[in-house]
């Protein structure tokens, strides 16, 4: 009865209605911003942030010829009392080279700590950022399919605004598909943001280099690293991290995904090893939604044989909630297992309405499945704030012109509050 109450709540508390009165805004320019050209080479450029192990944080970076990679920190603006040693690499992509992409770990550090950074030595440049607390409360940002349009300058506009700790991006960066510049242009539009806060990342289908076999997301692994060592894993391409009360699980939608598979075994373990007691919260994140009644993307292998292949564990350590992107729309699903609704099932949610070159997917299935809540064509982004082990609250904000709207909102019961016999 518990579980039911929590399931109703659910339903009756989000903004269920998807015929709002609303005109979809037209497609915005393609932004591409050229690598700096500053007088030293070895100035840092494209810094982001990312979590590196319990209390460690990795700070990325790209230079124009050979520097050290080495981070100065400290918690007192311009006193650098630590310092950490790194390394770099370069790759090459037809006739593209990149820069000295630069990988340093820095810790321990304390949670909720503001921390301040020099990379390469450089003086000229100075970043700071912030790390999550330790416990709830948790405010995390969810957004896919960023891309690089002027849209995605007004979703990143809307998410500097909210105080949040953290970011979560399932997959398509940065629509750079073969064109490896658009990289580098990619991370010098988000480091105003990513050198403050970790993002934490999966892989989509524009991060994958096309026309040049076997060449399969050389830029996103060498530029974004992630914690899969930490986890478990043997693949920059899934991966799960702790962070406060939380564990996060980012899969991969275009790496193998059947049952035999080195993916496979590692979710398996992984769900295996989580302690609800200490993490009450269980999310996962991925690019190819498993449910969606947009007319977009349908009947990918991606999505319907990944499902196939996972949904049952999912189900079984009782997943609170699955973020998608890939469709260019947002939708909430009501707790779902096996295309029904299901109270001891993960909530489901695609955003990959970030701000893509490629434009929304208006076309949406009629009827509206009973299953799907709230839907909607709009570029935006959602915010995740985890009160306690028990309730988070969930808002989608929609990028009404160049204001931020919150369009859906529902609150979340964690699963572990309400175990199911499943």
């Amino acid at each position: 009865m518990a579980v039911r109450g929590a399931l109703l709540m659910l339903m009756l508390v989000g903004l269920i209605s998807s015929t709002l009165s609303y005109t979809r805004p037209p497609p915005r320019e393609t932004i591409f911003l050229t690598l700096d050209d500053y007088e030293d080479p070895t100035t840092p450029q494209q810094v982001h942030v990312s979590l590196s192990g319990s209390s460690n944080a990795r700070i990325s970076w790209v230079t124009n010829a050979t520097a050290p990679s080495t981070v100065n920190y400290g918690t007192s603006p311009g006193a650098y009392t630590s310092s950490a040693q790194g390394n770099s690499t370069t790759y090459s992509y037809q006739s593209y080279q990149s820069g000295q992409i630069h990988q340093t770990v820095i810790g321990p550090l304390q949670p909720s700590t503001t921390y301040y950074y020099q990379c390469s030595g450089d003086s000229t440049r100075s970043f700071n950022f912030t790390t999550p607390p330790s416990q709830f409360p948790l405010n995390l940002v969810v957004v896919g399919d960023l891309g690089q349009t002027g849209w995605t300058q007004s979703t990143l506009q809307h998410i500097a605004q909210t105080n949040y700790d953290m970011l979560l991006l399932p997959g398509d960066l940065s629509y750079a598909d073969y064109d490896e510049s658009r990289w580098d242009s990619f991370g010098l539009l988000v480091e105003p943001l990513a050198s403050q806060r970790p993002w934490m990342v999966t892989v989509g289908n524009h991060d994958v280099e096309k026309h040049v076999p076997p060449a399969k997301f050389t830029a996103y692994n060498a530029r974004w690293q992630m914690p899969y060592a930490e986890s478990g894993s043997d693949s920059n391409e899934f991966y799960s991290f702790n962070v406060a009360g939380i564990h996060v699980i980012m899969l991969s939608s275009y790496s193998h995904f059947d049952q035999s598979s080195d993916q496979y075994a590692w979710l398996q373990n992984d769900l295996q090893s989580v302690n609800r007691e200490t993490t009450p919260w269980l999310f996962v994140l991925l690019h190819a939604p498993w449910y969606n009644s947009n007319y977009a993307h349908q009947g990918e292998k991606e999505s319907v044989d990944m499902k196939q292949s996972m949904e049952a564990l999912l189900y079984q350590y009782q997943v609170d909630v699955v973020f998608a992107g890939h469709v260019h729309a947002y939708e909430r699903f009501t707790r779902v297992y096996n295309g029904q609704a299901d109270n001891c099932g993960p909530v489901y949610i695609n955003i990959g309405d970030g701000g893509n070159r490629e434009g929304l997917a208006t076309d949406y299935m009629s009827p509206q499945p009973s299953i799907s809540l709230f839907r909607e064509a709009s570029f935006g982004h959602g915010e995740l704030n985890i009160i306690n082990g028990t309730s988070a609250s969930w808002t989608w904000h929609r990028n009404d012109d160049d204001e931020s709207v919150t369009a859906d909102s529902v609150w979340l019961t964690s699963l572990s509050a309400y175990p199911c016999s499943n």
